[in-house]
């Protein structure tokens, strides 16, 4: 799994990335990364078509994030995850 800090997701923005948030609708709703699509943790399995190759998975702290790269990577998806989630990224939310 490819891992990069919430700092370098913050400069790939610009570049038209898909950004999916797992936290769940009231962590999300409570501010999340410009453009993220939130596709809750407790719902990925039964939305994993909705995955792309090459999106990145963020949560609020990289735990949640982790678990769900492992396993999209063992349903053959090459993702990337955002260590330290939302709460390291050091720019201005969406509500």
């Amino acid at each position: 799994m490819k891992n990069i800090t919430a700092e370098e997701l913050k400069t790939k923005l610009s570049d038209n990335i898909r950004v999916i948030d797992v936290r769940e609708g009231y962590e999300y709703s409570n501010g999340h990364v410009p453009g993220a699509i939130n596709i809750p943790m407790s719902e990925i399995e039964g939305r994993v078509s909705e995955i792309k190759e090459g999106d990145y998975i963020i949560c609020q702290s990289g735990a949640r994030s982790t678990n769900v790269c492992q396993w999209l990577e063992m349903q053959g998806l090459t993702i990337t995850n955002v260590q330290g989630g939302t709460s390291s990224f050091r720019g201005v939310l969406e509500y």
